[in-house]
């Protein structure tokens, strides 16, 4: 099945006002949070001179996303998204009135900084699940792709913009009116989501919990290798890439004798480079497959931290992180291509947000590692081991090859709806699940391959054990089972099934001998009185 056609080019979302206006709501959100993010550093490098307090700011803007992306995805798929949204932003904002009034009475301080930078990342890995999640509601299902683009191009517009306007602000004007710029961003965000015209939510009978669709998300990520190698290549990736955020102010202020608001003319040099990036995309996938684009990156992102090691000219500088910038877009949108490839709609959210949070650990591990070896070593010597190991890394890793995403996901909704004797609860659990094979000697063995992969599907729809097993008696009969925790579970299996899951199943029943299909039983476990 072709994947529709964009009804009007790459551009064609903007021509629907609640995206538009939503866009560039966010372009401007973002815009101030890059702002933000550069008085913070900056702030920092005058409070403190040590590379891991400096690292610190990096490591605590991260480590809430690392640590509450699962969460926030969980909470993208249970709650009203425009008001969860709304919620966030008042939480954002609030952090930078903080940092504005501390910054605007002098009595900002390392610990006030750092910690909230840590509640802004907690506002951060709230929001991003649910933006990406909302896309679909925005547009038109033959211009999602293109939305996505949209948002990501919006995003490095912010970078490139950001940066550069935080540094003049906070130059010509200081963090008070810097960090005050950015509470206005957060105000007209929270108008446009106010203005959102969004649809009540239809009532659904098998609407997950919290815990529910959090073990749910996890079982699914347990289950799916492809998800693993993804998760695998960006932990890799990130690590060693993130020495060079977590010691640029340094790179700007000590290496490069620059001030605060050269520190963000690099940031948007950064940004400019991925606009740039993300406008030769196209060109670029259609010469090179998605391995060989993450290993593009790798290199180009190693010799950018080689070269910055020796401390270039200014304009050298700014010429090099161009590249920087252009490298960076095409690995994030690498792996999150890859990662949005190969999840399904009903488990979307908290797939990315398990990506996320492997990200966001990685870059948080990696700039607490990498401030520490620059307290040890000096920050030249930091970046030049950093690229180093990313170029080493990134040559072991093209080995282990990202999943090519083109599995049909769609849901194909053929199962047919078990068979009851009467009404059961939803809750009853857990629940097993019996299908009898019938299947002849010589083709044993390739129906058990096949059945091998069957059991991942089983796995990440909802089954937390499975099994083979064969009569005693006539071997040639063979019963599959698994188990699922609910009834209401074993329900949204049935509607989580997708098309190349369905395509898996008739390749199995083709194995089945005899005139009808498996007989396929559920067994409910028995309630017995006097027992809890």
């Amino acid at each position: 099945m072709s994947a529709p056609k964009s009804s009007g080019g790459s551009f064609a979302p903007l021509a629907q006002p609640v995206f538009a206006v939503l866009w560039a709501a966010t372009v401007l959100g973002n815009t101030g949070s890059f702002m933000r993010d550069v008085a913070s550093s900056w702030l920092m490098t005058d409070l403190s001179a040590s590379p891991a307090a400096v690292a610190m700011v990096q490591a605590a803007g991260t480590l809430p996303i690392f640590l509450l992306a699962i969460p926030a995805g969980v909470l993208t798929d249970i709650l009203d998204r425009r008001k969860f949204l709304i919620a966030v932003q008042l939480l954002l904002a609030s952090v930078s009135i903080s940092l504005m009034v501390l910054a605007q009475t002098g009595m900002l301080s390392v610990s006030a900084l750092i910690g909230l930078t840590f509640l802004g990342g907690i506002g951060a890995a709230l929001m991003g699940p649910t933006w990406q999640a909302i896309v679909p509601e925005l547009v038109k299902r033959e211009d999602v792709k293109s939305a996505v683009a949209l948002n990501s191009l919006g995003i490095n517009i912010a970078r490139s913009i950001g940066p550069a306007a935080g540094g003049i602000l906070l130059a010509a004007f200081g963090a008070g009116v810097t960090y005050g710029a950015d509470v206005a961003s957060y105000l007209i965000v929270i108008a446009a989501l106010i203005w959102w015209p969004r649809a009540s939510r239809a009532n659904d009978a098998l609407q997950e919990n919290f815990f529910g669709a959090f073990r749910a998300g996890l079982r699914y990520t347990r289950a799916s290798r492809p998800l693993h190698v993804v998760l695998l290549r960006a932990a890799i990736f990130f690590a060693f890439a993130s020495a060079v955020w977590a010691l640029l102010p340094l790179v700007a202020r000590q290496l490069l004798g620059g001030d605060a608001s050269f520190y963000g003319i690099l940031l948007g040099a950064v940004g400019a480079g991925a606009i740039a990036g993300a406008l030769v995309m196209p060109k670029l996938r259609a010469r090179f497959n998605a391995d060989g684009l993450l290993l593009g990156a790798a290199v180009i992102t190693a010799l950018v931290m080689a070269a910055l090691s020796l401390a270039p000219p200014k304009w050298l500088a700014i010429l090099i992180l161009l590249f920087l910038g252009g490298a960076w877009i095409t690995a994030l949108t690498t792996l999150n291509g890859a990662a949005q490839a190969i999840l399904p709609n009903w488990v979307r959210g908290r797939g990315l947000a398990v990506y996320l949070t492997v990200f966001n650990g990685a870059m948080t591990a990696g700039s607490l590692g990498w401030g520490a070896v620059g307290e040890a070593v000096g920050v030249p010597y930091t970046l030049l081991i950093g690229a180093i190991g990313l170029l080493f890394a990134g040559l072991v890793m093209h080995r282990i090859k990202l999943p090519s995403g083109d599995a049909d996901l769609i849901a194909s909704n053929h199962w047919p709806e078990p068979l009851v004797a009467e009404p059961v609860a939803h809750d009853r659990g857990p629940v097993l699940i019996l299908i009898e094979y019938k299947v002849e000697k010589h083709h044993r063995t390739a129906f058990l391959h096949a059945l091998d992969q069957m059991s991942e599907e089983r796995r990440r729809d909802g089954a937390y054990g499975w099994g083979i097993t064969e009569d005693s008696a006539d071997p040639e009969k063979m019963v599959e089972w698994f188990m699922v925790e609910s009834w209401a579970e074993h329900l949204r299996q049935h509607h989580r099934v997708s098309q190349a899951d369905a395509d898996l199943q008739g390749k199995l029943l083709g194995y089945h001998i005899g005139p009808d299909k498996p007989v396929v039983r559920h067994f409910l476990t028995v309630n017995r009185p006097g027992r809890t």
